[in-house]
């Protein structure tokens, strides 16, 4: 660790846990007073002495005399007049009456004003202050003073000009609101702090004064009797008072407890009731107890416990109750009165129905009921009281007996008490001489050894112990009261404490000046750095005096500056406790506690000293060292059979102090939220619309404690610049010790690990061999001196940390005040506003959750200064953030809010030119700052300015920043450090891909949550907008990030920019593609590949994912693009013949036939662009071209099998019932049945050939073959050129097949379109394939047959001309097989088929003759060109027609004679004969091809 005053969050968190531990033990340590006071039963000495060297534990501050004109007034009077005296500390007022004159003065000051009241002729009996009711005077008017004499009870108000909160005020009298007394003289006058106003009379009943601002009938004052029925109030006014022969028992005291609502009587028989006003305090007045003979109470179920230590008392007269004052919670839980009696007994009452020390440990067991409900009074336990003779010390149980003679009795004569906040004074009058002031109050240094637990038990340290002073008074005592605080501090201590549970701040409606004064119930150690000495007045006969309480740190500061000796400076720590003491000395070291005077730069730097000072302090040390020096052998090896403990380091006082010193004044803040919700209808619901967020503390409070703790860590930092004390020590040790205090990350040293692990836990090492190895045997050993000091250093320094982070903390959160967090956090959603009045100042000043919302809130603060109608600049205000919180306020986010500024005055200008420029400066110190800038806000603001090279470059540069090593990359470290490295880059990258998604017009994947100026895409047109994808996506590949480039490209693809992908791509755009479809760069790019036919099938069959297909086909497209055909034609080969696990995904044979098409072209383009050189070109591109036009011939046959097949299925699924199936219901349902199930089958067979390309081998023998496909089968055997067999004997059976199939379907007619179709596809078969001998007997059988049988009408040229087209109008094929099959008689044994055949080679002599003809004349070009299969020369025209002609004549001449040899009747075969005759006459002669 670096020393500077840079904030390390490892050492403020460590720092974080140790005050918070520390501030639970604290609360813990205080003790309610029921406890203490069981404890105190057995303990010796309830009471302690103030040692005598010691300067005064209670001193008198200043003496006044009572004002001449009052005392002039009392003279007057002879002393027989009545008089009364009391104080109002509440304006800072003394009064007193003397028979109907009342004189008010301050007490405080005397200003020589002394007004005087005497509007009345009856003496006043009684007097006291109220609160004013809200709503009823001006407000001016705060309080009312209410005076009763035996005629009337009257209000007078006093004004001021509010200048000064106790200035003078001129009493005027409210004739409005006065009321008759009605023959009651009231005794006392109490009031509640919400303004109800009670009387108490001689008569011993209750009254309240009711007053409002009634007019007419409903009079303004009356007064109400409480405690009487009707027919009390029927005697009172109808029965004379001398009739009544009843005892009356006069009120004398009436005290009210606000925290609890109870109203408590004491009566001149010393009888105290008990009386409830409702559960808030404005309801009707109960009576719930009674108790006549509390003094005479003993121990029983609860009490009437009495403390060791009661002094017997040789008086027989019995004790009376002189004065009775209510506890405050913070004192008790269950007691709730205590009562002082005449002998300095005090008795503790509860109205609880059960003590507090029932069922639990401590009285804890009451502390969530509290606010129990008052039933009865009971005497819990009795207090023993003070011993005698205490002048400035007393000796524990001993007694000053130097005044007191041998008989006379030592018991107190208690004339007057007062009882407050753990302090009681009386007035003891059982000196001969003179009247003296008993002072008790809390021994404080009980309260450091409790904390501390130095060896006591638990009962005994907790134990109520008092310290008892005397002070010497003239005349007697008549009233004592606190001097509050001022209102300024009661208010900050009232903020900073009202919402501690512990606290005793009510809702009671009290003033701030009152809460804060019972927080001193807790203690001086407490409470010594915030609140400041206790001051009372005393009235008596002989005047007024102020008697003021030393605290612990007042009467160390004494001493400090008496220079006293070092004894007593010793003294004072063994009393207090070393860390005690310690703190003291950083109190007034830092000069952090509060004084009436300036605290010396001399005693400051004294109590410095005493702190940094090993004598009294300590140093840190080994708490069990002791176990070491017993594991040693005689033999200096270790015993193996003992325990070995582990040595606990224990710091030394110094740090005990810091840690009670920070602990106390972070108290107040540390686990409370620091933000709530005002004003809501469900305050509890942060999501409350109607409510507003605001700080939870006001600026003042947080301004005193951030003073406080910056006084404090500012003597920190200046003892260790000047290396003071322990810095000094440690700091001297040179490379010893230095990385412990001096590193940082991994140059920890070995202790400052240890201390990491656990800073202020059990600390040991292992002590290592000479050469640095590892010893085998691990020996447990102790700490050196130097490193124990160099960790309480260490220890001490984050602790410092942690003040300067909390002090910078409390400024942020006061700016915040100042600017309304409401308004900055209106922009905040619903979960952040939740987490943001949720958060406790703990976690804002020690949490990464509290440093994040903490940036949040300066960001809107920022925000507020330099948005569109901001209210300054960034300077103004970054100025004060940068000089009070540089923790939370950086150098960085200083830059990155100036760029802000620039771009805000960028977004305002018009000047384009200027724009441009604003920007830049704004992207140039971004530029600086990358690591730390909310880059998501920032650059959709530089989207709209158009300056998208920020856009790119600024979470490009985030991006190498925040991973400067490649963790995310890194596969030797842990999956989920790669996960979260890789999450942070994919943020910065989302900020250049939103930009893309905006230019495309398409909502990003992940909204960032803010705000898009409308106007930013309105104004672009489609030009403008690719103008800056081009610019994006430039910038983008410019960059070095190969991450940042696959996921650029990945987005392009996914957004449609294909095309500016493939253009502006970099050189790592093919391995990219390649990548992401898993497909390796050799298996592309290697030519020799592509030559193997194995492994390209192999290739081609890996399954594709269907996601990636598209990188496969813009890695097509790229090939293309940039004329890499051979290789663009692989990649298309492996798209169609690519493969899915994921049936929906499978890519149609129409889109596969479309990837093989285009393949075919580049492998012909590859063939003729000449890109290889040699001869391996032709060889590589003819093989490609071969397999790839195989291919597609083989997916073409695919296609029309799969259509044949589902035209099947259709069939089959909707078969036809014909009229004669209809009336025989010969269709079944099984036959239906059979025809659903082989749909179905033939319907699985195609979806089966839709998935992959199959092989012709699995074309042809599994799916043409079963389902009979013979045109197909036909087709195949072609293609493959099959030749298995040597008598073609497979083809001229799928031929028969076929024609088979084709007569029962629709005859001759529709045999001889098949034939047409697929003949003239297989044609010239060279006899293997088209079977001309077969297919024309075949036909020619099959036309006989069904012409005689009437079946078919068959024409004579049907058969032979579906020959001829099968043979592409070749007659001489055709021909020759007519002949062949005439001239075998086996072939033809019937007359009437040779006949036929006779009659078809007529017919196709004729067709071959007009052929001639029509070729010489030129008459039907187009039909001789299909008949002859192509053209003739007009020089070739003569030799070809004469030897067609004599072919012709030759065959006609000799049919003809076979038509005679025919045994049929000539009357039959006579047309045929006369055909041949007629067509050889025509060819002989020799105008025949003149003719035409």
């Amino acid at each position: 660790m670096s020393w500077d005053d840079e904030i390390v969050v490892r050492d403020v968190t460590n720092a974080g846990l140790v005050v918070s531990d520390r501030i639970n033990r604290d609360i813990a340590a205080h003790t309610d007073l029921e406890e203490a006071l069981e404890a105190s039963r057995y303990t010796s000495h309830p009471y302690s002495t103030h040692p005598r060297e010691w300067p005064p534990l209670v001193e008198v501050m200043d003496t006044w005399e009572l004002p001449p004109v009052l005392i002039e007034r009392y003279n007057a009077a002879g002393g027989e007049g009545t008089a009364l005296c009391g104080v109002f500390p509440e304006i800072r007022r003394a009064w007193a009456s003397v028979d109907n004159s009342l004189f008010l003065w301050r007490f405080d000051k005397w200003d020589g004003q002394c007004p005087e009241y005497s509007g009345e002729e009856q003496a006043i009996c009684a007097v006291g202050l109220a609160k004013s009711k809200p709503g009823v005077f001006v407000e001016a008017i705060q309080y009312l003073l209410v005076l009763a004499t035996p005629v009337e009870c009257v209000c007078c108000c006093g004004r001021g000009d509010g200048t000064d909160p106790y200035e003078e005020v001129s009493l005027q009298l409210l004739p409005e609101y006065t009321i008759p007394s009605d023959g009651v003289t009231m005794t006392c006058i109490t009031c509640t702090d919400k303004g109800r106003i009670f009387l108490s009379g001689r008569d011993g009943h209750i009254y309240e004064m009711h007053y409002a601002t009634g007019s007419g009938w409903n009079k303004r004052c009356r007064k109400v009797c409480l405690t009487v029925g009707l027919g009390s109030v029927i005697s009172r006014w109808i029965v004379p008072h001398v009739l009544k022969f009843g005892a009356i028992d006069p009120i004398v005291e009436m005290v009210v407890d606000n925290e609890r609502h109870i109203l408590y009587v004491r009566t001149e028989e010393m009888k105290l009731q008990v009386f409830v006003l409702g559960p808030k305090g404005d309801g009707p007045l109960k009576k719930v107890a009674e108790e006549k003979n509390l003094i005479n109470q003993k121990d029983a179920h609860y009490g009437g416990r009495q403390s060791t230590g009661s002094r017997p008392s040789n008086r027989s007269a019995k004790p009376s109750i002189i004065c009775i004052s209510p506890l405050s919670t913070l004192e008790s839980k269950w007691l709730h009165l205590v009562a002082v009696l005449s002998d300095g007994r005090r008795m503790y009452l509860s109205t609880a129905p059960s003590s507090g020390n029932s069922g639990a440990v401590g009285g804890l067991s009451g502390f969530n009921n509290s606010h129990h409900k008052p039933n009865c009074l009971k005497v819990v336990t009795t207090r023993s009281s003070p011993p005698l003779g205490v002048i400035g010390g007393l000796a524990f149980g001993a007694l000053s007996l130097s005044s007191r003679t041998q008989n006379e009795d030592l018991a107190l004569k208690v004339e007057s008490a007062y009882y407050s906040a753990g302090a009681l004074v009386l007035s003891d009058s059982s000196p001969p001489t003179m009247s003296s002031l008993l002072i008790v109050s809390r021994d404080s240094s009980t309260q450091s050894s409790a904390s501390a637990g130095l060896g006591t038990t638990a009962r005994t340290s907790r134990a109520l112990r008092e310290s008892v002073s005397s002070l010497p008074v003239e005349g007697r005592m008549l009233y004592v009261a606190d001097v509050l605080p001022s209102q300024d501090m009661a208010a900050t201590v009232q903020s900073l404490y009202s919402e501690l549970e512990f606290s005793g701040f009510g809702s009671s409606g009290e003033s701030s000046e009152k809460a804060s004064g019972k927080l001193l119930a807790r203690g001086d150690l407490s409470t010594q750095h915030i609140l400041p000495r206790r001051r009372i007045v005393v009235f008596s006969t002989m005047g007024m005096m102020e008697v003021v309480f030393n605290r612990p740190v007042d009467i160390l500061r004494r001493l400090l500056e008496s220079n006293s000796p070092r004894s007593l400076l010793e003294d004072f720590f063994n009393r207090f406790g070393a860390g005690e003491a310690a703190a003291m000395c950083l109190l007034l070291a830092a000069k952090i506690v509060h004084t009436e005077n300036l605290i010396s730069n001399i005693v400051s730097e004294k109590a410095a000293e005493a702190f940094e000072d090993p004598r009294v302090v300590g140093m840190p040390q080994l708490e069990s060292s002791s176990a070491f020096s017993n594991t040693r052998t005689a033999a200096g090896g270790f015993s193996m059979g003992q325990v070995v403990q582990e040595a606990e380091p224990i710091f030394s006082g110094a740090h005990e102090g810091l840690c009670l010193c920070s602990s106390r004044l972070l108290l107040p803040v540390w686990e409370l939220p620091v933000m709530v919700m005002k004003g809501g209808l469900d305050t509890s619901n942060a999501m409350s619309e109607d409510g507003i967020v605001a700080c939870r503390l006001s600026s003042g409070p947080m301004q005193v404690l951030e003073n406080k703790i910056r006084a404090l860590e500012k003597f920190l930092r200046s003892r260790r610049n000047q290396r003071r004390g322990l810095y000094g020590c440690v700091a001297g040790l040179g490379d010893l010790t230095g990385s412990i205090l001096y590193g940082t990350g991994s140059d920890l040293g070995a202790g400052d690990q240890s201390m990491v692990r656990n800073l202020f836990g059990a600390y040991s090492r292992s002590i290592e061999t000479g050469d640095g190895r590892t010893s085998n045997k691990r020996q447990r050993l102790p700490y050196s001196p130097a490193e124990l000091a160099a960790m309480e250093v260490r220890a001490m320094e984050c602790i410092r940390q942690l003040l300067l982070r909390s002090a910078e903390a409390l400024f942020l959160l006061q700016l915040l005040c100042q600017h309304h967090v409401t308004r900055l956090i209106q922009s905040f959603d619903v979960n952040l506003r939740q987490e943001l009045v949720q958060l406790t100042f703990h976690q804002l000043v020690c949490s990464e959750e509290g440093d994040r919302l903490a940036t949040r809130l300066i960001s809107s603060l920022m925000e507020y200064y330099t948005g569109p109608d901001g209210r300054g600049t960034v300077d103004d205000i970054s100025a004060r953030m940068r000089e009070g919180c540089p923790s939370y306020y950086k150098e960085s986010d200083y830059k990155f809010y100036l760029a802000v500024e620039f771009l805000e005055r960028a977004a305002v200008t018009s000047d384009d030119e200027e724009k441009e420029n604003l920007a830049r400066e704004a992207f140039n110190f971004l530029s600086k700052v990358p690591e730390s800038a909310d880059l998501r806000t920032v650059c959709k603001r530089f989207e709209d300015l158009r300056f998208y090279e920020a856009v790119v470059r600024l979470p490009l540069q985030k991006a190498q920043a925040l991973d400067p090593a490649g963790d995310a990359f890194n596969e030797q470290l842990d999956a989920g450090i790669r996960e979260h490295a890789l999450a942070q880059l994919e943020q910065c990258y989302e900020i250049i891909t939103s930009a893309l998604h905006s230019l495309k017009g398409e909502a990003s994947q992940r909204e960032f949550g803010f705000h898009v100026r409308p106007a930013a895409q309105s104004t672009l047109n489609q030009a403008s907008r690719d103008k800056y994808i081009r610019q994006i996506v430039q910038l983008g590949v410019q960059s070095s990030d190969r991450v940042f480039h696959e996921y650029l490209y990945r987005t392009m693809i996914d957004l449609g920019l294909e095309k500016e992908l493939l253009e502006y791509g970099g050189p790592d755009l093919v391995p990219f593609l390649q990548n992401a479809g898993r497909e390796s760069s050799q298996e592309v790019c290697a030519v020799s590949a592509v030559t193997s036919t194995r492994s390209r099938e192999g290739l081609s069959g890996a399954p594709i994912p269907s996601k990636q297909t598209k990188y496969f086909d813009l890695l097509a497209r790229y090939y293309v693009l940039k004329r890499q055909h051979l290789l663009a034609a692989h990649v298309l080969l492996r798209l169609a013949e690519r493969r899915s696990t994921d049936a929906g995904d499978v890519p149609t044979l129409e889109q596969r036939r479309h990837y093989l098409s285009n393949a075919v072209l580049q492998a012909k383009n590859a063939s003729s662009s000449g890109g290889l050189i040699g001869s391996a070109q032709g060889a590589i591109d003819n093989g490609l071209l071969d397999l790839l036009e195989g291919k597609l011939a083989v997916l073409q046959f695919q296609i029309k099998i799969k259509e044949d097949l589902e035209a099947i299925a259709s069939r089959l699924e909707s078969p036809q019932v014909t009229s004669e199936s209809a009336q025989n219901e010969s269709c079944s349902e099984s036959n239906l049945n059979a025809d659903t199930n082989s749909a179905n089958t033939v319907r699985e067979k195609a979806r089966d050939l839709s998935l992959d390309l199959k092989s012709i081998t699995q074309l042809y023998n599994e799916y043409a073959v079963p389902f009979e496909l013979w045109e197909i089968c036909l087709e195949i055997l072609y293609f493959a050129n099959y030749s298995g067999d040597a008598d073609s004997s497979i083809a001229r059976e799928t031929w028969a097949r076929l024609i088979d199939q084709a007569l029962s379907k629709g005859g001759i007619a529709e045999a001889c379109v098949v034939l047409k179709r697929v003949g003239s596809h297989i044609y010239p078969g060279e006899g293997v394939v088209l079977p001309l001998d077969l297919l024309c007997l075949h036909l020619e059988k099959a036309a006989l047959e069904r012409l005689a049988s009437g079946v078919e009408s068959v024409g004579d040229e049907d058969v032979v001309r579906a020959l001829l087209a099968a043979c592409k109008g070749a007659t001489e094929p055709v021909l020759n097989t007519y002949e062949q099959l005439l001239s075998n008689g086996a072939i033809l044994p019937s007359p009437s088929l040779r006949f036929r055949l006779l009659r078809s080679v007529l017919v196709l002599l004729r067709e071959w003759a007009m052929s001639v003809f029509a070729q010489r004349m030129g008459t039907s070009a187009t039909g001789a060109s299909l008949i002859l299969g192509g053209t003739f020369s007009l020089g070739q025209t003569t030799v070809v027609n004469r030897g067609v002609r004599d072919k012709i004549t030759n065959a006609a001449n000799r049919y003809m004679t076979e038509v005679r040899r025919l045994a049929l009747p000539q009357s039959q075969t006579e047309a045929v004969y006369r055909g041949f005759r007629e067509l050889e006459e025509s060819l002989i002669s020799p105008f025949s091809f003149e003719l035409y």
